[in-house]
């Protein structure tokens, strides 16, 4: 999202042809690379990388992860965007695991044109399972935060699910609890 606002660009076309089945995760993400080629015929990972560095954090997110990482907890991030900016989140928040997509680049590192999905939108609970996996933890002590029907799949293959700050109605109903303010220190008090 902040990489198209960046160059002006809008890929409902494409979301919508992904929700209807018509194209895959692998297919969204060369639309959306190949949208930015068009303003950018030289992209690369790196100026994508600056475009992210100024992505702002969720309001109480060094927080949380710094009491949650106290109490013992693990944290992770899985998200169907790109992984270099739930790299730069992880790293700046001290979050222990990262699961998202890949951007391929050429040998002088602009992009080709291609991605690498690790996280598909409509089916983020396969990547917790992979982290639960990764971790050596259990599907009943994994709690997943998500704020919209695309996460809905991570609270199945979690032992609780928090609907954060929902974006529908989905997925509060769907939740084990709901945390309206936008603030991550409001998850702290379900969980531990």
């Amino acid at each position: 999202m902040h990489v198209h606002k960046h160059f002006g660009v809008n890929n409902d076309h494409s979301l919508y042809a992904y929700l209807r089945g018509e194209i895959d995760d692998l297919e969204f993400i060369r639309r959306d690379i190949n949208l930015w080629r068009e303003k950018d015929p030289h992209i690369s990972s790196e100026k994508i990388r600056a475009m992210l560095s100024d992505v702002p954090m969720m309001p109480g997110a060094a927080e949380a992860v710094r009491t949650l990482r106290k109490r013992g907890y693990k944290t992770a991030i899985v998200s169907a965007g790109i992984d270099l900016l739930a790299e730069r989140i992880a790293a700046g928040l001290g979050i222990d695991y990262y699961l998202a997509n890949g951007l391929i680049t050429d040998d002088k590192g602009a992009l080709s044109g291609e991605g690498i999905i690790r996280v598909r939108l409509m089916d983020k609970g396969d990547a917790v399972k992979t982290l639960i996996k990764s971790a050596g933890a259990s599907k009943r002590g994994t709690t997943s935060v998500g704020n919209s029907r695309y996460d809905i799949s991570m609270f199945e293959a979690s032992g609780f699910g928090i609907a954060f700050a929902p974006s529908d109605s989905e997925i509060s109903t769907k939740a084990d609890a709901v945390v309206k303010d936008k603030d991550l220190r409001g998850i702290l008090k379900l969980i531990g």
